[in-house]
């Protein structure tokens, strides 16, 4: 049996329980099933704000429960701190401070559970619970597709396009990715570590959420998808072929991200017209440079965190009458944080995905082999995520849970493993006592001293 280089301190999966709680807060991050069925028309209700109270219970009872290893990612909870505190002082210059002052609670306590989840699912733990809770998800929304069309399909816009569990068709396809790059980790995961599990359910899964992603036409996921099961492939065949391949291979790979970026910086309008887009991104173009003027009357300070797309917000009405359109967000996680908390809130985030990694590219051959480099793949496709919707520093939006789980697993350390102690020295006088050898010497037993 071949073993993984860490075998030795491998820590065990959470208990089964504790998995179908976590897995609980995890469904409830994705928005699934209760928001469309309690607020069809997308608005904060009474009856939402309860429903997210059993999860928040939840989520402090894990914390408590594992309250001695989740205090080891205290970097992590460094940073939390740091993004929330910024958040939370930005209630004194937002439009909207009684909506900044109530979500900054409810991104506490994610965030929070975010540590929680990066520091107790170690190893292919994580993405064995995130492939589980896809494949849940992933069965529910075919279930609403063929049984009830229409809550899973699309009725006027986009008329005809799977949706499943959730509002519109987007939302589906991003937390399909997750299940789909979780699926293929878990696959890299246990062959690796050659443990004997069966690999159909991560097949199933990544079959059935690789089908639900192109089901929703959304360009956005289907290329989030490729990279973030890419980047797990690539860095298992590099896993396989020793030095000489690595090296051809990271050669390879710059060389086609640099010539990716040159064809793009020249020949965007094409490339975009090939994939079916228009090159102002059906509008985005024009939302951006609205928003980017908003930004520049309060760069520093923005207008509060989760305050602009308030319904009586006066900037966001502004944009929305120069676009022509009712913009819900700005479709662009960097530009919706600078006009939520201004350039630091934007440096502080950047930072924290930088930080993360560096940490975990620097801990490649150890964490990256036990999770099947699932914190690579997900990051990669997180950040492409980034530019296109507005992901960065939620209050409630498993994206960026997971950003700050892969943070947690970056920085926390396990504890050295506890070998085995050393039988105890023999005593001076039995040391020093005579050696005795026997043998037979011409057919007689002997003793030889």
């Amino acid at each position: 049996m071949r073993a993984s280089p860490d075998r030795f301190d491998q820590p065990t999966d959470p208990p089964a329980w504790e998995q179908w709680a976590a897995g609980f807060v995890v469904f409830m991050l994705t928005g699934a099933l209760f928001a469309p069925v309690f607020a069809p028309d997308q608005s904060e209700t009474p009856m939402l704000r309860f429903l997210w109270l059993p999860v928040y219970a939840v989520t402090a009872g894990l914390i408590v429960f594992r309250f001695e290893r989740v205090i080891r990612a205290w970097p992590a909870w460094l940073a939390v701190g740091a993004l929330v505190g910024l958040a939370y002082v930005s209630q004194y210059w937002s439009i909207d401070a009684e909506v900044t002052e109530r979500r900054v609670i409810a991104l506490a306590i994610n965030s929070a559970f975010a540590v929680y989840l990066g520091a107790v699912f170690n190893g292919s733990a994580l993405p064995r619970l995130l492939m589980r809770a896809g494949l849940v998800m992933a069965i529910g929304s075919l279930i609403m597709v063929f049984l009830f069309p229409r809550i899973g399909v699309h009725q006027l816009d986009n008329a005809g396009l799977w949706r499943g569990l959730w509002y519109e068709k987007n939302q589906m396809g991003l937390v399909m990715v997750v299940g789909a790059v979780s699926a293929a980790a878990v696959l890299v995961a246990d062959h690796l570590a050659d443990n004997g599990r069966k690999p159909w359910i991560a097949l199933l899964t990544l079959a059935l959420t690789t089908l639900l992603v192109v089901a929703t036409q959304s360009k956005t996921s289907l290329l989030c998808l490729i990279l973030g099961v890419g980047m797990v492939g690539g860095w298992w065949v590099l896993r396989q072929g020793g030095a000489a391949v690595t090296v051809v291979a990271v050669w390879l790979g710059v060389v086609m991200a640099a010539g990716g970026a040159w064809l793009w910086n020249t020949q965007s309008a094409v490339i975009l017209e090939a994939l079916g887009k228009d090159p102002s991104l059906t509008g985005r173009t024009l939302i951006w440079e609205a928003l980017m003027r908003k930004v520049a009357d309060r760069p520093w300070t923005g207008y509060g965190f989760s305050a602009f797309w308030g319904v009586d917000s006066i900037p966001a009405r502004a944009v929305r009458i120069e676009t022509q359109w009712p913009v819900p967000s700005a479709h662009n996680g960097w530009i919706d944080l600078l006009v939520q908390l201004g350039w630091p809130g934007a440096v502080l985030v950047g930072l924290v995905m930088a930080v993360s990694a560096v940490m975990i590219l620097a801990r490649l051959n150890g964490m990256g082999a036990r999770e099947g480099f699932w914190s690579l793949g997900y990051m990669t496709g997180f950040f492409v995520l980034s530019l296109s919707e507005s992901v960065l520093l939620t209050h409630a939006n498993l994206p960026w849970v997971l950003m700050l789980a892969i943070l947690s697993r970056a920085v926390t350390f396990d504890p050295l493993p506890v070998r085995p102690p050393l039988a105890r020295p023999a005593s001076r006088a039995y040391q020093n006592r005579p050696r005795i050898a026997s043998d037979y010497v011409n057919g007689r037993r002997s003793l030889r001293f």
